[in-house]
């Protein structure tokens, strides 16, 4: 029997769906495109209206070029809007995020298979929905109370996986081959707090940095507050175990959006941390999100945000246009900000993050660093985020170090 995987959104999302593929695949079910499987498992996102608007259409061309196919559905959409998923053709389930560790035994049955070693056996080899990095989630949920967002409704309050089900799995997968993997979690800076005293992200990193094998870690996105001097210090003692990449978001640059945003944290805060990290990490690539045309937000704030991202020390920036979230504190406020002055707005925004990426590029032509092959093995992501093209003659998956050419290109996300 044949299956097909649809990913929509973060991380978390890719980690879910990569343990569900490596059960699968255990049973003895075949990975296939949507056009030619069985049962198609979409795994959806609901941060933005796009997002929802992107499930609905894919799900409705799946079951328009392939009718028989029995279309499971989860992730965020699925969590928010049942109803609305449970209307669209094709629909055989709907697995909520809360039952997200049911997927594999839901799946399984209907593949006719019977369940495998699954995600607690060996994980398979490298190259997994075309994929060379495993990421290995930490953490889901989120019990912050961010005024724009529909997160902590859609996946619950935030739980750690105990430290010792993480490091099995990193054992696992490093087993198997994997050289690089991305530690996420819906807020991955909150691990540890339900699980005790001495638990935090810190300890989290110091185990990962003493755990043994040839791998690499890239950790994923970080609230500004859980940045900690802490994290920085087990990051920087540890260059070979840790890729020379963070990614913080922001979100915005004016105090008072901040502030109706409810993020616990000032821009002068963030600047601190990310002039910090630049100062300790002078080569790494460090991210950013940002969210344009939020409830009240004037012209002269959006010049004010404009202003400080193009002086900042950031490598790339991900722009989202405001969009209202049912049930959220954001829906209800005044004030919002008209379609084409949001378009404009952020169009500005990924300009500048254009400048920001060809500008750290720049920077970083002639120098060698280390990477990780992915693809077909003609191109490789080096440990700060530049795709660039790799010696010949090497394989997916193969540590080499390379010299950034002058090339034109920007920060390359990890395969």
């Amino acid at each position: 029997m044949k299956y097909a995987v649809v990913t929509f959104g973060c991380r978390v999302n890719q980690a879910d769906s990569l343990g569900v593929e490596a059960a699968l695949t255990a049973a003895g079910a075949e990975a296939v495109s949507c056009e030619r499987a069985d049962v198609v498992l979409v795994n959806t996102c609901s941060v933005t209206a796009s997002a929802d608007q992107g499930a609905r259409q894919t799900i409705r061309r799946i079951h328009r070029e392939n009718p028989d196919a029995r279309i499971v559905v989860t992730g965020c959409f699925a969590s928010r809007a049942p109803g609305d998923v449970a209307a669209l053709p094709g629909v055989s389930a709907i697995v909520p995020n809360l039952r997200k560790d049911a997927l594999a035994a839901t799946l399984l049955p209907m593949l006719g298979r019977e369940p495998g070693e699954g995600p607690c056996g060996r994980p398979p080899s490298p190259g997994l929905m075309g994929r060379t990095a495993w990421t290995l989630r930490a953490q889901t949920g989120c019990s912050e109370t961010c005024s724009y967002c529909i997160i902590p409704t859609t996946r619950g309050p935030s739980r750690s996986r105990p430290l010792r089900d993480v490091l099995d799995e990193l054992a696992r997968v490093v087993d198997a081959g994997y050289r690089e993997v991305a530690l996420t979690g819906v807020h991955l800076g909150a691990w540890g707090r339900d699980l005790g005293a001495a638990d935090t992200l810190a300890s989290l990193l110091d185990a990962l940095a003493h755990a043994p094998g040839d791998f690499r870690v890239r950790v994923s996105s970080l609230e500004p507050m859980d940045c900690t001097p802490a994290v920085l210090d087990v990051v920087a003692a540890h260059p070979a175990r840790f890729a020379a990449h963070l990614h913080l978001p922001l979100q915005h640059a004016c105090d008072d959006m901040l502030r109706a945003m409810q993020r616990p944290y000032t821009r002068r805060a963030f600047a601190a941390l990310v002039d910090d990290v630049r100062r300790r990490w002078p080569d790494a690539a460090i991210g950013s999100d940002v969210i344009v045309g939020f409830p009240g937000e004037t012209d002269a704030q959006a010049q004010t945000l404009a202003s400080y991202l193009e002086r900042s020390p950031l490598t790339h920036v991900h722009v989202f246009p405001y969009s209202d979230r049912p049930g959220t504190v954001a829906e209800a406020m005044p004030g919002k900000v008209a379609g084409p002055v949001v378009k404009a707005r952020a169009s500005r925004l990924r300009d500048i993050s254009r400048q920001l990426s060809s500008a750290f590029r720049r920077s970083q032509v002639g120098r060698v660093r280390p990477a990780l092959t992915i693809g077909d093995g003609h191109v490789a992501v080096t440990d700060n985020y530049l795709k660039v093209p790799a010696p010949p003659g090497l394989a997916r998956n193969a540590w080499v170090d390379v010299e950034v050419p002058p090339l034109d290109g920007v920060a390359a996300e990890p395969d």
